[in-house]
């Protein structure tokens, strides 16, 4: 006598997780070299100087102004015009406590483009306009 599909095989049904773990690493070690190459900034040749940090108790990160040495304005990251820069900086420290500016201006930038920046920011309001540079060696 025949008995049809008699076969005592047993399908596994547990899930293998090691090729899945592999793959995981090598997309971990991917993202790892690659995710320092993704930021995106403006490139600014600050001046050097011999004066200290200034350390200041705040609540608020302060408002970063760059001026690169094409004469480019941007507000962190977001470029605007020189006749742009008053009201935008109205908006944006409107509800802020604090109303501090820190400029980075490029050392090739002409003196009286960064006189007339930082008049903008003096007109819009602002309390407090820092500079920031870097040491020298």
């Amino acid at each position: 006598m025949m008995t049809g599909g008699g076969d005592n095989k047993r399908f596994m049904s547990d899930i293998n997780v090691t090729p899945f773990v592999d793959v995981m690493l090598v997309l971990l070690i991917i993202f790892m070299v690659t995710a320092p190459m993704m930021i995106q900034g403006v490139d600014v040749n600050l001046p050097q100087t011999t004066t200290k940090e200034l350390k200041t108790a705040q609540q608020e990160e302060p408002l970063i102004l760059t001026v690169n040495k094409d004469t480019q304005i941007s507000i962190e990251k977001t470029v605007i015009k020189l006749e742009e820069l008053g009201p935008k900086l109205n908006a944006i420290l409107q509800y802020r406590e604090d109303k501090q500016v820190l400029l980075r201006a490029d050392k090739d930038v002409p003196y009286g483009f960064v006189v007339k920046v930082m008049a903008a920011v003096k007109g819009a309001g602002i309390e407090r306009l820092g500079m920031i540079t870097e040491p020298e060696d």
